[in-house]
């Protein structure tokens, strides 16, 4: 073990983890070692005899723990995107020993004091000061040595089922895949997608993470569908009961905190602040938003000849799209080649808009050979970071797409950021990689968030980047999302995968038309799955549920969001981004997509108002919003970009509830 690579920094270039030399059996050491080394800082840092200052106290804490920093940051990535048994089982149990770990920090009472000693003139140390006392209190450091004691063991318990409910999940992406012997219930399909998920004459389509699959909308065996819908709905079935035990547990940890409910713990410390705040907006939604569906319904029910079911929907959806607008979405996929959207599209909209350019770095590996490496430089030539790109779906991977930092940018340690992007696309048996539209928006969305980590130029680590409010973290991704329709940069990326020709611009202006058609869905099930969140969030302590469902159920009729076409995009029991991760990353959070997109309809509004796609924008938007990360108050930031407070307007205009 004394060559455990976790043991010293990477040396390869800005740090990016040495992924050829670990192996599996270097984590539990090197997490050991990580939380024995950390702790003997804190009780240092703790027990120093000198008077509290910002040097001693604040800024070393942030210098502790860099061990076990570097080794859960490579170990959770790798359990996110390229997992194995022997990872899940380190998973299971090293988890809850690290809840152990932070509780033995933030709950140690000596440290607290001298953090509550600390003062500071220097509006960056100030504003780290205050999230570092919030912290704490938050994690119930002024509560008595008893109530601590069942906070620990309430923080231990949550943890652990919060790391059985993906797990469960990947596996049910698999285990209820929907498994086809005749390749004629597969008609509609492209001949390429049924090649990549064909196997000894046997045919699997394994489940992504949301309710809707993509092979809803082009299946044309009407009993095909109903048997992949209700695979989706009904997977994981186990994880209905860790819901429920979750939702009661955080309803008590929060009673124990000082709060009515999870959901107000949980935005106390967001931009919302309020429980009203979110509950007003969301309602603002929900009436617009069911009237649009239900129109939406009536015309496929035409176009179909019979009142159709969920399963329907987005076949039928297809069809109309297809007379109404003369607008066949799989007509643009051979324009969409993953190489050319990834370099001519993502990269040269973030060149022309901040001058930055990219590398190959094919000489830098990643944990899997799909993964690639680029350098990314300034429009001066200096460094700006690393982008690790992982595009393809896989069985140990999760769902869905997302971004994270395997290094942090902070000028404390001198590091400059290393970001990485999961997706999850169908990688084809041979031939290129065509996407679908959505696809295209996910890279373009999943690249704000890079960019948001890429230009991150602050002192502490524990601000860095994304590291901002939940219900503000998704707006800069989702501005990065109006790139992808941009007259420009369409033209730029847009071509023929064999015969180099730009995308006709009739289509474009046929997709153009089409935008605002199956919003009332689209909004329908996002709100429902927000609702259901925050039913779930809003239970009280000592609060019961006896049947899972039917309090899923109940909830949604309440908030008048209730619809047998249009289920919520997560059900309860494979809504992985309130279930997983102890107090959960979004638990009482899945509101914030729409929260944020009032600021990106805002800010979208702001570049067509400014010609658009001008270095001078995004040398605004960087240097106002996204290079301060989370080091001062993230609506000043938005005000210093817009020059105004936000307004909801635009957002319900884009989204047809005007």
């Amino acid at each position: 073990m004394a060559e455990n690579p976790f043991f010293a920094p990477s040396t390869l270039p800005y740090a990016l983890p040495d992924f050829g030399a670990i192996r599996e059996e270097h984590y539990l050491p090197a997490f050991e070692r990580g939380m024995a080394d950390q702790l003997r800082e804190v009780e240092a840092i703790a027990g120093d005899p000198a008077p509290a200052t910002f040097a001693n106290t604040v800024e070393a804490l942030e210098r502790s723990g860099q061990v076990l920093k570097r080794t859960a940051t490579v170990f959770f990535s790798i359990a996110s995107s390229d997992t194995t048994d022997g990872i899940r089982e380190i998973e299971t149990e090293i988890s809850p020993r690290l809840t152990k770990h932070d509780d033995a920090i933030r709950l140690n009472r000596a440290l607290y004091q001298r953090i509550k000693q600390v003062t500071t003139e220097d509006p960056e140390e100030a504003w780290l000061l205050e999230k570092y006392r919030v912290d704490f209190v938050r994690a119930g450091a002024d509560l008595s040595e008893a109530e601590q004691e069942r906070l620990k063991g309430l923080n231990e318990e949550l943890t652990r089922i919060a790391t059985a409910f993906p797990q469960n999940l990947l596996t049910a992406s698999t285990a209820s895949a929907l498994v086809v012997e005749d390749v004629k219930e597969l008609d509609g399909l492209s001949e390429s997608a049924i090649k990549a998920i064909e196997k000894d004459g046997t045919y699997t389509l394994p489940l992504l993470n949301f309710t809707n699959q993509p092979a809803l909308a082009e299946l044309t065996d009407r009993q095909t569908r109903k048997r992949l819908y209700e695979l989706s709905v009904n997977r994981a079935p186990e994880n209905f009961d860790l819901a429920v035990r979750l939702a009661t547990l955080r309803a008590e940890r929060a009673a124990l905190l000082g709060y009515p409910n999870h959901a107000a713990y949980s935005v106390a410390d967001q931009t919302a602040k309020t429980t009203e705040a979110v509950e007003e907006m969301l309602g603002k939604l929900v009436g617009p938003a069911t009237a649009n569906a239900r129109r939406e319904a009536e015309l496929l029910s035409e176009e179909a000849g019979f009142p159709i079911e969920a399963w329907d929907w987005s076949f039928y959806a297809e069809k109309v799209r297809k007379a109404r607008y003369d607008f066949d979405s799989s007509e643009l996929r051979p324009y969409f080649e993953l190489n050319r959207v990834l370099r001519d599209g993502v990269f040269h909209a973030a060149g022309e808009l901040y001058g930055i350019t990219f590398t190959d770095r094919d000489d830098l590996a990643g944990y899997h050979p799909d993964v690639r490496v680029f350098e990314v430089f300034n429009a001066d030539g200096s460094e700006l970071g690393l982008f690790v790109f992982d595009p393809y779906a896989r069985p140990t991977k999760r769902g869905g797409a997302w971004m994270n930092n395997l290094v942090d940018q902070s000028h404390l340690f001198g590091d400059l950021p290393v970001v990485m992007n999961n997706l999850n696309i169908t990688k084809p048996a041979e031939g290129p990689t065509l996407l679908t539209f959505d696809e295209v928006n996910t890279a373009f969305h999943e690249f704000g968030h890079a960019l948001h980590g890429l230009f991150s130029d602050v002192r502490f680590p524990r601000v860095s980047g994304t590291e901002v409010p939940r219900d503000f973290v998704e707006y800069p991704s989702q501005v990065n999302e109006m790139w992808a329709t941009w007259p420009s940069v369409l033209a730029n990326f847009a071509r023929h995968h064999e015969t180099g020709e730009p995308v006709p611009a009739e289509l474009l202006e046929k997709m153009k038309a089409a935008e605002k058609f199956n919003q009332g869905f689209a909004t329908v099930e996002y709100l429902a799955a927000a609702l259901l969140d925050w039913a779930w969030h809003k239970l009280a302590a000592g609060e019961r549920v006896e049947d899972a469902e039917a309090f899923e159920a109940a909830a949604l009729e309440r908030a008048g969001i209730a619809s047998d076409l249009v289920r919520s995009r997560y059900r309860t029991n494979y809504f992985a981004h309130i279930f997983s991760g102890g107090v959960g990353h979004y638990s009482a959070g899945y509101y914030s997509y729409i929260w944020s997109e009032v600021l990106d309809a805002e800010s979208v509004e702001w570049f067509k108002e400014n010609d658009g796609l001008k270095r001078a924008n995004g040398d605004h938007f960087r240097s106002a919003l996204l290079s301060v990360g989370g080091s001062k108050d993230v609506m000043e930031a938005f005000r210093d970009f817009r020059g105004r407070d936000p307004r909801i307007e635009p957002l319900l205009e884009r989204r047809g509830l005007a």
